[in-house]
């Protein structure tokens, strides 16, 4: 019993001056290990996983369409093909989504010209065709915004005078940079109407500095990802060409 009454004595004794003492941390160390092919496989984890990576790897390479041609972001002055597919794309697989859930339509849609990270290959196309062009966990969110933050829209667009990807907008500017005919779905826009705007989480939230999001009427979050439109349009087409069109030029 006097053993047991000293260990707790001896306990509560060392709480107390833990309580009293104010750790501080002095120092943190780290250090890089590269992973590399000088690192041996265990064979009992490497036959383990085989029949899991086999079988991604055959998912992700079967064929779903073929691309006529290889098209690359960089191909157009202010539309490239491969950005105009992908803008499509997002918009003719979400917005029957949208529609469903909302009564509503998707009015346009803008991605990111930095956001396409590889060329379109010409052959076929597969699943790992859309993790190459999207390898990002970005989802497809529709924006409620006002015809005057449509203007901050264009305004950036003109001022960054790249090829991002967008559908169902018509814009015309001169040489100057100045606007000569902007359009939504044909129409011209107006300040006080309510646009749903299809965009990526990533640019939603200020990404590439696309701060004309903010405030808005309402955000829809989809669950879906970008990536995963491009899957499901691969799976509904035999054959991509997509085409550099007049939706935003430049006239001289």
């Amino acid at each position: 019993m006097r053993f047991t009454h000293f260990f707790f004595l001896l306990y509560f004794l060392i709480f107390l001056n833990c309580k009293q003492d104010k750790l501080q941390l002095s120092k943190i160390e780290g250090k890089q290990i590269q992973i590399t092919d000088s690192i041996l496989v265990h064979p009992e984890i490497e036959a383990f996983v085989k029949p899991f990576r086999d079988n991604i790897q055959k998912d992700l390479d079967s064929v779903l369409a073929y691309s006529v041609d290889t098209y690359s972001k960089n191909d157009g002055h202010l539309n490239s093909a491969l950005g105009n597919f992908m803008a499509d794309v997002l918009y003719s697989e979400a917005n029957p989504i949208f529609k469903s859930r909302t009564g509503k339509e998707i009015d346009m849609v803008l991605l990111n010209h930095g956001g396409i990270r590889s060329s379109l290959n010409q052959g076929n196309v597969s699943k790992r065709t859309a993790f190459q062009l999207m390898p990002f966990e970005n989802s497809v969110v529709i924006v409620a915004i006002k015809g005057a933050q449509i203007d901050s829209l264009i305004d950036y667009l003109k001022r960054s005078k790249r090829a991002h990807p967008i559908s169902n907008l018509k814009l015309v500017v001169d040489k100057n940079f100045d606007v000569v005919e902007a359009k939504i779905k044909g129409k011209n826009i107006e300040q006080n109407y309510t646009y749903y705007v299809a965009t990526s989480d990533y640019l939603y939230n200020g990404g590439d500095r696309m701060r004309f999001f903010k405030p808005n009427d309402t955000v829809y979050y989809l669950n879906y990802k970008i990536r995963n439109t491009l899957i499901d349009k691969f799976n509904k087409v035999d054959t991509i060409n997509p085409v550099i069109d007049d939706r935003f030029i430049q006239i001289k």
